[in-house]
């Protein structure tokens, strides 16, 4: 991970956990998964659980997710359910026969930032939350006003 563009550093970072989050579930013996469906169980062992807002933070459409949820939930790796509070959203948490899934799936997340803080330091991985954390404000498209427009 040492590229001149940090998009590229940060995609590093993210391929370095997700790589770690599949090799324990294939090691644990689940089905495989794609890089995508790893990332909506990390959403989802993160506590994320509306389908619009596992869309939004994966960055595809609805019909990209509807598949993707047809297709975990058929392999009893997730539930999809309709929102109590509201008729027209769902709600997606693991299937109850994969409980012990999203207990992998949190765990090796919090052992992967405990060996990160291992690797760079506990005050550099406190500072990185931080950064990362922090309200970078929309955006910037094209024909906005500012570097490199």
């Amino acid at each position: 991970m040492d590229h001149p563009l940090l998009m590229m550093n940060l995609m590093g970072a993210l391929y370095w956990f997700d790589e770690a989050l599949q090799s324990h579930i294939r090691a644990e013996g689940w089905p495989e998964v794609s890089r995508a469906q790893s990332l909506l169980l990390a959403n989802i062992a993160a506590g994320e659980h509306r389908a619009t807002r596992l869309a939004r933070n994966l960055g595809v459409s609805r019909q990209a997710i509807s598949q993707m949820l047809a297709d975990m939930e058929a392999r009893s790796l997730i539930a999809v359910e309709q929102d109590p509070d509201d008729k027209r959203a769902r709600v997606v948490n693991f299937h109850p026969d994969a409980a012990p899934l999203r207990e992998t799936a949190r765990r090796v997340l919090a052992d992967m930032e405990a060996e990160l803080g291992r690797r760079i330091g506990a005050k550099a991985l406190v500072s990185l939350r931080e950064v990362l954390k922090a309200d970078w404000g929309p955006s910037p498209r094209a024909g906005d006003a500012g570097p490199g427009s």
